[in-house]
C-alpha cells in the first residue's frame, strides 16, 4: 500500500489529532509491559469503569515522567475512540496497522491496538461509545390530518386547506406544526429530489468502499 492511500484511507481522517502525534512522539522508552498496562486502563476507561487507581499505580512504578505519560495516555485513548466509532465493515485490520505505521508507532503496539479494535470485547466498547455520542432524540409515531380554517384574521388563508402534525419523539415531548398544503407538496417534491441524489451519489465509483 502507498503512502498516498493509507493517507487517503486514514480512519483517522485528513489530519492527525494533535494527541496522537503527541502521543507517537513520547513512546521513547515506554515498553511493551507498561503499554499494555495502560492500553488495559484505558480500555476499561472506554467501558465506563473507573480506572484511575490503575493509572495511580502504573504512574507511581514508572520512569515515565508524568508529562509523557499524560500525553501517550491521551493519544491512546483518542487511536481506541476513533477507530471504535467506524463500524468494523469499513475499517479492515490491516488498513489500520498501516495508519498507524505512518505515525510510526511501533509494530508490537500495533498489534495490541489491533486486538483491542477488532477483537471481542469490540462489541461491548462499540456499545458504550455510541451511548456517549451526542445525539437527537429518534421519532417514534408520528401522525397527520388536513384542516380547513374557516375562522381566521386573513381573508387570504380563509377556507384554505392545511396540514396538521404531531410528532412523538423518544425524549416523551409532541412536537405539532402546520403547513400549508402548498408547502407540503414542496417539502414532499424536495425530500424525493434529495433521496434520488443520494442514490446518484451511491452509484459513483468514488463513494464505493474498496477492500
Amino acid at each position: 500500500m502507498s503512502s498516498s492511500h493509507a493517507k487517503d484511507s486514514s480512519f483517522l481522517g485528513g489530519r492527525v489529532p494533535p494527541e496522537i502525534e503527541a502521543m507517537s512522539k513520547n513512546l521513547k522508552d515506554v515498553d511493551q509491559d507498561m503499554f499494555r498496562k495502560l492500553l488495559k486502563a484505558i480500555v476499561s476507561s472506554l467501558e465506563g469503569k473507573d480506572c484511575r487507581a490503575s493509572m495511580t499505580s502504573i504512574a507511581e512504578s514508572s520512569t515515565v515522567p508524568q508529562e509523557r505519560l499524560s500525553l501517550i495516555t491521551s493519544g491512546m485513548y483518542r487511536i481506541l475512540f476513533e477507530a471504535i466509532r467506524i463500524p468494523s465493515s469499513s475499517l479492515k485490520p490491516e488498513a489500520f496497522k498501516e495508519d498507524l505505521r505512518e505515525l510510526r508507532i511501533p509494530e508490537d503496539f500495533i498489534s495490541d491496538f489491533a486486538s483491542v479494535v477488532f477483537g471481542s470485547r469490540r462489541a461491548a466498547l462499540e456499545t458504550v461509545t455510541s451511548q456517549n455520542d451526542p445525539h437527537l432524540p429518534t421519532l417514534l409515531d408520528f401522525k397527520w390530518r388536513v384542516d380547513v380554517s374557516i375562522s381566521t384574521s386573513s381573508l387570504a388563508r380563509a377556507l384554505q386547506p392545511s396540514v396538521l402534525m404531531q410528532m412523538k419523539l423518544s425524549d416523551g415531548s409532541l412536537q405539532s406544526f402546520e403547513v400549508p398544503v402548498s408547502k407540503f407538496q414542496e417539502l414532499r417534491y424536495n425530500a424525493a429530489l434529495i433521496l434520488k441524489e443520494m442514490t446518484d451519489l451511491e452509484k459513483r465509483n468514488i463513494l464505493q468502499i474498496q477492500d
